[in-house]
């Protein structure tokens, strides 16, 4: 299993947001000299919290001194800016980094950037299948572009010099562009399988009970299989927030507790996603039980694995025998409180934890095979 990590980011509002954006860059270049594979960002437009604007220009401002880390947008939020604004500026991006990108894609999800790109209470599934159809078609295709849709248009006919160079919009470095990743958080996500019938990869969000993180993989398979394409666990990458520390007491204070960044992140999310968005669902098994009872700290204890490296290697192997096999753990960057824990947690995560998942891995793996191999002996 593979180490990424990914980032909202979601920091207290009244943060001073150079200092927030340093911390979140240092994250990445701390992730690359780690070892970590991806890094993925995300990008919000109207919160003061998640203040990451553009997450390409974010990610182009590591480009140069990032070494082997795969860095993603984690998402482009499709419906908010216009295709050939995104095809040009994630061509761009791709040849800045050589290949070493990800194309994170969504609708989006936060209502007040809808409202402020005037596509609230519009069909935004509708407009993210469209514009990302477009983006595909500008890179697969040539000028002057005629791609017309019912959102946008794309077009250079009237003011293409092609003997220069105008009218043309760049194409990706990677051929045919970039791999296409989707952020998948509903249970038994329809969406997912439509994903995996184009080829793209999922991300299962870090916010969901184990049971609807497992209810994704059949979801991808089905869409895999209906192209007559064999789903590959490798290709699926699964976030989990993740706190590791040097002993219980700190693990439990900073992971769990309320002056940790775990609870604020749940604090907010849980305003969000319950108070506003109607998306409780995503806590909850028992869909009958009431929205009351989805506090902070009852989210926090259930979603966040806190504790010293034996641990946290338990309670990862004991939440992929929940999910399923899959092939990158991403570990969600919060807030550094504590600059030392978050680094420090980032440190044990790379060097002790996950060597030694993969040993048990590995070993039950083999344990496995001599099974088998007894079984058809006998």
């Amino acid at each position: 299993m593979k180490l990424g990590t990914f980032m909202m980011p979601l920091h207290p509002p009244g943060r001073n947001p150079a200092e927030t954006l340093a911390e979140d860059r240092a994250a990445i270049l701390l992730a690359d000299r780690l070892g970590y594979t991806e890094a993925y960002v995300g990008e919000h437009v109207t919160d003061l919290a998640e203040n990451v604007t553009s997450c390409l220009m974010f990610l182009a401002s590591l480009a140069a001194e990032t070494r082997q880390i795969v860095l993603g947008s984690g998402t482009i939020n499709l419906p908010n800016s216009h295709p050939a604004a995104i095809a040009a500026q994630v061509a761009m991006l791709d040849h800045m980094l050589k290949g070493r990108f990800h194309m994170g894609i969504s609708p989006g999800g936060l209502m007040s950037d809808a409202e402020v790109f005037g596509n609230y209470g519009k069909n935004r599934n509708e407009m993210f299948v469209e514009g990302i159809n477009m983006v595909l078609d500008i890179w697969a295709g040539n000028p002057p572009y005629d791609l017309q849709g019912k959102y946008f248009q794309v077009s250079t006919a009237r003011t293409m010099i092609p003997e220069i160079g105008q009218g043309i919009i760049l194409k990706p470095y990677q051929k045919p562009h970039p791999k296409i990743m989707v952020t998948v958080v509903a249970p038994h996500s329809q969406g997912v399988t439509e994903a995996a019938k184009r080829g793209w990869y999922p991300i299962s969000a870090n916010f969901l009970l184990p049971q609807w993180v497992a209810s994704h993989w059949p979801k991808y398979v089905e869409g895999r299989a209906a192209v007559g394409a064999v789903a590959d666990p490798a290709d699926w990458r699964v976030a989990k927030s993740i706190f590791v520390a040097d002993d219980e007491a700190t693990a439990k204070r900073y992971g769990h507790g309320p002056q940790g960044p775990y609870y604020f992140y749940f604090k907010q999310l849980t305003r969000k996603l319950v108070g506003f968005g109607g998306r409780a669902n995503l806590f909850k098994l028992d869909q009958s039980e009431p929205d009351e009872r989805i506090t902070p700290e009852y989210v926090t204890e259930k979603l966040v694995i806190a504790g010293t490296v034996d641990n946290v290697v338990d309670q990862i192997l004991e939440f992929r025998e929940q999910t399923g096999d899959f092939g990158t753990l991403l570990y969600p960057c919060h807030d550094w409180v504590d600059p030392s824990l978050g680094q420090r947690s980032m440190q044990l995560m790379a060097e002790e934890v996950m060597p030694r998942v993969n040993r048990a891995l590995g070993d039950s793996a083999r344990a496995r095979g001599m099974t088998d191999a007894a079984q058809r002996r006998s």
